[in-house]
């Protein structure tokens, strides 16, 4: 399978939006039925498809982000990590090989369980925007493809709650399909598609300083690079 056989596969198992299906920016304030509707709704959909999730996404190599991750984080290992959106637990399973402590977190009940049964690490099922997070807890935070889906209004917040559970210093790495700000419903997935200089405005608020961002998948053209992935270390 080419890489971009294997990216486009990935692609619409996350719900990255193609041209004929382009969510809009909503045009009001989100109530708390309508941020219920959303997670409701994008949680059903994947406890509905997790296990043709977790075969369909097995063998995705992260490890260029895994690795961005890693080389950024200050002192000694082992490292303390949350794998913010951890899925199966595909990816607990690395940082475990590692030899780093891994936690997962993940909305999704049936996803909680497989990460669980796959990595044998502690895995939180919590509500991302109901989250309950230990205060300076962690040395990284990898946050790969899942903080686009919660909505604008709403990551200020959160993103200042995963700067609240990062040691000082600590690093949040996160990957998500790009956009142009736009944001709404993608089937029955709800997604958030910001450009960089929007996101990079939304983290700097949110009290991180940059270290670097890179597109994905690597060596293609920057139309078939649809990731934007980026890492950012908790300011003092």
């Amino acid at each position: 399978m080419t890489d971009t056989v294997r990216s486009n596969r990935v692609d619409r198992l996350h719900g990255v939006y193609s041209a004929d299906s382009q969510p809009v920016q909503p045009t009001m304030k989100q109530t708390p039925a309508d941020l219920e509707q959303i997670t409701a709704t994008t949680l059903g959909h994947y406890n509905s498809v997790a296990e043709g999730f977790r075969e369909g996404t097995r063998d995705h190599d992260v490890s260029q982000n895994i690795d961005a991750l890693l080389r950024h984080i200050q002192g000694e290992a082992p490292f303390d990590i949350l794998d913010f959106g951890c899925g199966p637990g595909r990816d607990l399973q690395t940082f475990t090989r590692l030899g780093h402590h891994a936690v997962g977190l993940d909305g999704s009940e049936k996803f909680a369980q497989m990460a669980r049964e796959d990595s044998g690490c502690e895995v939180w099922q919590q509500d991302f925007l109901k989250l309950d997070l230990p205060a300076g807890r962690f040395d990284g935070i990898f946050a790969n493809a899942v903080l686009f889906h919660i909505p604008r209004q709403e990551l200020p917040r959160v993103l200042q709650q995963l700067h609240g559970t990062l040691k000082p210093g600590g690093v949040l790495f996160s990957s998500n399909p790009r956009g142009e700000n736009q944001e709404g419903w993608n089937g029955p997935r709800y997604g958030a598609y910001h450009d960089l200089a929007a996101w990079q405005g939304l983290l700097t608020a949110a009290g991180f300083v940059e270290l670097e961002h890179y597109y994905r998948p690597a060596g293609l053209p920057r139309a078939q690079q649809p990731w934007l992935a980026s890492v950012w270390r908790k300011s003092a």
